[in-house]
Order: structure tokens, then C-alpha cells, then sequence
């Protein structure tokens, strides 16, 4: 999935702060348009925004358990998610054209970026054939209990990839009980976050590993 030799470096770019929603989709939509048109070249955004619910394109009415905070019906594909502050959201907007035009090899690479990334916390992360996203096993909570850490929904147009991954590292895992997260409701799966899991990550270590790992698999940054 790495760019032709010869291309230029993927803009990598951290914006501080909450990030409103609305705001920031638009500006990514624009960016995709301009991807397309040879007028900007491909990015990689990490933000946080305030804690919100958003709705793919698979999202269930029912699934929708308490809106107590903004609901956003988005284009990427999935059911209903939860972003808020202590969950890193990257936005990667590349030209599949110019890689490989192959989703499915696309969304394998996001997977392993996550998995890649938590490796780096010398903790295992795992995809699940029927389920979307990247898992760890919970012994402690039952032999068969396993949590959702990462989650990836994506959309392309005319081959210029954009929406992206979720990690938390420190959300309020409270805040996912007004939605059934991706649409899975057995007990046995739960999400949860690098500090629950007992790692004192700080949004600057996660970031600094995210970046590595996404080095190896797409190819060289340069911070904007």
C-alpha cells in the first residue's frame, strides 16, 4: 500500500483541540476534491472532537439507545460509533490510484496500522472475521469476553480515501452506552480504552507510535 518511489511524503498533521464535527468533514470533503484534482497531495489529520455520535451508512434507528449527545449521519461506511475527547480520530485521505485501487487491501492496511500500533504497547490486537475493527481478548472479564479498541470506517471517491480510524486511549467509555457500538450487542463484547487497560498513555505517545506505524505500511510523513 506505500506510494511509487519518487512520490512526495503523506502531510501529516495533529490539530489541538476539540474539533467540531460539521466542520471538520467538510473540510475533508474539500481536501478529497482537491486530492482529485492534482490541486493537494494526500494527509493524514488526528483529531479529537467533542463527544458526539455519528451514523454510517449501515446504522440501525434501534441502535440508538440515547441521544445524549449530537447525533451525525455521515457517509463512511458502518453503524453508529461514539468520538469525544481521549479518542484519537485519524482521517486519512490518500490516492488509491496512485497505490493500489483495491479497498479491501486498503481497509487490511488501516487494520494493521491499529494493530501495528498497539504492538508498540507490547499489547495484541486482533481483527475478527465478522466483526468491524481491532479487539482484545479479556480474560479477566470471561473466557470468551473480548473488548473493542480501534474502530475504522471509511468512504472513497474516485479513488481519494478519507473518514479513517478511532483509538481510544483515554475516552469515557461511559459515553458508548447511548449507542450499541457497530452494531454488536452481545454481552461478551465491550469496548475499551489503552488506560483502562492499565497503560498511562498520554495522546502524545499515541500519536508518536501511530505515526511509525503508519510509516511502515503507507510510507514517509512530514508534519504540517
Amino acid at each position: 500500500m506505500a506510494a511509487p518511489a519518487g512520490e512526495p511524503p503523506i502531510e501529516w498533521r495533529i490539530i489541538e483541540g476539540l474539533s467540531p464535527y460539521a466542520e471538520t468533514v467538510a473540510a475533508m470533503e474539500a481536501r478529497v476534491e482537491a486530492i482529485h484534482e492534482g490541486r493537494a497531495g494526500e494527509c493524514v489529520w488526528l483529531v479529537e472532537h467533542p463527544p458526539l455520535y455519528t451514523a454510517g451508512t449501515s446504522a440501525k434507528a434501534e441502535d440508538l439507545r440515547d441521544a445524549r449527545f449530537p447525533v451525525h449521519a455521515t457517509g463512511r461506511g458502518g453503524q453508529f460509533t461514539y468520538h469525544g475527547p481521549g479518542q484519537r480520530v485519524g482521517y486519512v485521505m490518500l490516492d488509491l490510484k496512485r497505490r493500489s485501487p483495491d479497498v479491501r487491501a486498503f481497509v487490511c492496511a488501516l487494520e494493521d496500522w491499529l494493530i501495528g500500533t498497539l504492538n508498540g504497547f507490547n499489547m495484541r490486537g486482533e481483527r475478527r472475521e465478522d466483526r468491524v475493527g481491532v479487539w482484545v481478548k479479556r480474560p479477566d472479564k470471561g473466557a470468551d469476553a473480548e473488548d473493542k479498541i480501534a474502530a475504522l470506517g471509511i468512504r472513497v471517491r474516485r479513488w481519494v480515501t478519507f473518514h479513517g480510524v478511532s483509538l481510544n486511549v483515554e475516552p469515557d467509555l461511559s459515553h458508548f452506552g447511548g449507542i450499541v457500538p457497530c452494531g454488536i450487542s452481545q454481552q461478551r463484547y465491550g469496548v475499551t480504552s489503552l488506560v483502562d487497560l492499565g497503560l498511562p498513555v498520554v495522546m502524545p505517545e499515541a500519536d508518536a507510535i501511530m505515526r511509525r506505524e503508519f510509516e511502515a505500511i503507507f510510507g514517509p510523513t512530514i508534519s504540517v
